[in-house]
């Protein structure tokens, strides 16, 4: 291959001195494009291969792989193998490699609106957070956010609505949460602290000895599917499934600026039809996977399923209104997404209220 695009290449730079070969110079610079192939390094914050979360970015890479008959060739590491799972954002900034699959909600440090294209307590559910994005443009807000790092953000899949999580002792008041240490990332995590609980932050590789270890109290993850993959059942008693911290949980691909751009035109489109993909499937295994995931659960491992007392979700309402409004007055950026944001849930909230929600007490 190197060989072709060094012939290419000389027959080019030949042309250049020859009267009337504008055409010819045209055509090598065509066939040295078509011929030029790019590998690509991406590092994720999920294990290697896990179900769903770890699978998308294979799949991408799969994807791309073949689209482009092997021209752009995208290797997978998961967390710890290049660079920590916490990290993904810094190394795709600095160009260490070229791309990354995350979740924006680990980059509140860095910019404080990042959590809103993932997942936002009390928030829009995974049809609308997508609508949002690829139609009422959450996407152009969210390159415009991540432009300053050198860095292109696009949707990577959603797990849909995330359960409460595992808790070692039940929750039946607001009393409850105080001192409780658990594993929540985000806007959720500054909820409950306010609350009065400690949050932490851990890699999903870091919460299953922390959880029987006793160094936390409680842990969110996704929801079944990943949730028994990663034995949480053996650890923690009780399972609550009422939805309130991330109820459409999006997760991205963040592409290293510069690299895009060195793409030829048709690599680019290969890249954004292939995360497009991905995005949609990744949320189709979820829905297959989830309902027997909890049915092994209850069923096999015997885990005791509980919601959330409605005057706990009520208080976590209060403090999430709370916690957005303080963000809103704190951040031009964060009260700039915000609008688009809430403008846009509170439109379609009217909608899918007349239409799915009867629907689905209908049936």
């Amino acid at each position: 291959m190197n060989r072709i695009i060094k012939i290419i290449s000389v027959v080019a730079i030949t042309c250049l001195t020859l009267t009337g070969c504008g055409q010819q110079e045209t055509v090598a610079k065509a066939e040295a494009s078509v011929q030029q192939s790019f590998q690509w390094k991406m590092v994720t914050s999920w294990p290697k291969n896990f179900p769903g979360l770890g699978v998308a970015p294979e799949k991408f890479a799969t994807l791309v792989n073949e689209m482009s008959a092997g021209r752009l060739k995208v290797q997978v590491y998961g967390a710890g193998e290049l660079v920590p799972g916490f990290e993904v954002f810094d190394a795709v900034s600095q160009g260490t490699v070229q791309m990354g699959h995350s979740g924006s909600y680990y980059w509140k440090g860095k910019i404080p609106a990042s959590p809103i294209f993932g997942a936002i307590p009390f928030g829009m559910t995974v049809t609308e957070l997508n609508a949002w994005l690829h139609y009422g443009g959450g996407l152009e807000l969210w390159q415009e956010l991540y432009k300053p790092f050198g860095i292109i953000p696009m949707a990577g899949g959603n797990t849909g609505a995330q359960f409460a999580g595992w808790f070692k002792k039940e929750i039946n008041s607001m009393e409850d949460l105080k001192g409780l240490k658990m594993r929540i990332p985000g806007l959720g995590g500054e909820v409950l602290k306010r609350a009065g609980a400690i949050p932490v932050t851990l890699t999903g590789g870091e919460i299953f000895s922390s959880l029987q270890s006793g160094a936390i109290d409680a842990t969110e993850w996704v929801g079944p599917y990943n949730d028994l993959a990663f034995g949480f059942y053996q650890a923690a008693e009780y399972y609550y499934s009422s939805i309130w911290h991330e109820p459409g949980t999006g997760l991205e691909f963040l592409i290293n600026e510069k690299a895009y751009k060195e793409l030829p035109s048709d690599l680019q489109k290969i890249v954004e039809v292939a995360a497009r993909a991905v995005n949609e499937d990744t949320l189709d295994e979820y829905n297959a996977r989830n309902n027997n995931a909890l049915q092994t659960l209850i069923n096999k491992h015997k885990v005791q399923m509980r919601t959330m007392p409605a005057p706990v979700m009520a208080g976590l309402k209060a403090i999430t209104d709370e916690v957005i409004a303080e963000q809103v007055a704190a951040d031009p950026n964060f009260a700039k997404v915000w609008q688009s944001y809430s403008e846009f849930m509170a439109s379609i909230r009217t909608y899918h209220d007349s239409t799915l929600k009867p629907y689905f007490e209908a049936r």
